[in-house]
C-alpha cells in the first residue's frame, strides 16, 4: 500500500517543523524538544499541528505557535491550525538525544532521564555534570535560571556558571 497524499503532506510538514527553533533556547528545534505531538493533513491541504508546552505557563508558546504557522505558510500550506494540549504533560523524556547533545555543546546541562530517585525527598541532589569541563562537583546557585525551565548551577572545579534544563 502506497503513501496517500495526506500522509505525504504530514511528512513534508514535519520536515519543515524540524527546522523551527525554540525562541528561548535557539540551539534547539521544537522537534528536538519533543513538543510536536501530532500532525494531521486533510484532503483539502489544511494542516492540524498538535503541540504540548514544556510547561503550562511557558511564555514562549505563543511565539512558537506563530513560528509554526509562518514556517508552514511560507512552504505553501495556507490553512494551518495549531492546537495546544496539556495532557499528558510534556516530559524531558520526550527530548531527542540530538537535542540533549546540542544543549551540552551550547553549555547547558541537559536534563537527566526521569527516574524514581528519592534523593530529592531526603534533601539530597543528583550529581549534575558540568557541560564545560565534565566535573560532577557542581552546586545549584538558583532554582531559576535564564528561563523558568532552567536552574542556575556553578561548577566547583572550573568555576563556570551554567544553566541546567530541569526535568519534568
Amino acid at each position: 500500500m502506497g503513501i496517500n497524499n495526506t500522509d505525504e503532506l504530514a511528512r513534508r510538514a514535519r520536515l519543515i517543523l524540524e527546522s523551527v527553533c525554540d525562541p528561548e533556547v535557539p540551539v534547539l528545534t521544537i522537534a528536538d524538544l519533543g513538543i510536536i505531538r501530532d500532525i494531521q493533513a486533510m484532503d483539502d491541504g489544511a494542516l492540524s499541528v498538535v503541540i504540548t508546552p514544556t510547561y503550562s505557563g511557558c511564555p514562549a508558546m505563543n511565539t512558537i505557535e506563530i513560528n509554526i504557522r509562518a514556517a508552514l505558510q511560507e512552504a505553501g500550506f495556507t490553512h494551518v491550525q495549531v492546537i495546544t494540549v496539556l495532557s499528558p504533560a510534556w516530559t524531558t523524556d520526550w527530548m531527542s538525544e540530538a537535542g540533549k547533545n546540542k544543549l551540552r555543546a551550547f553549555g547547558i546541562a541537559p536534563p537527566a532521564s526521569a527516574s524514581v530517585d528519592k534523593k530529592a525527598l531526603l534533601g539530597e541532589r543528583h550529581a549534575l555534570q558540568c557541560p564545560h569541563c565534565g566535573s560532577v562537583e557542581t552546586e545549584m546557585i538558583s532554582q531559576f535560571g535564564s528561563t523558568a525551565c532552567k536552574a542556575l548551577f556553578r561548577c566547583c572545579n572550573c568555576l563556570e556558571p551554567f544553566d541546567y534544563f530541569k526535568c519534568h
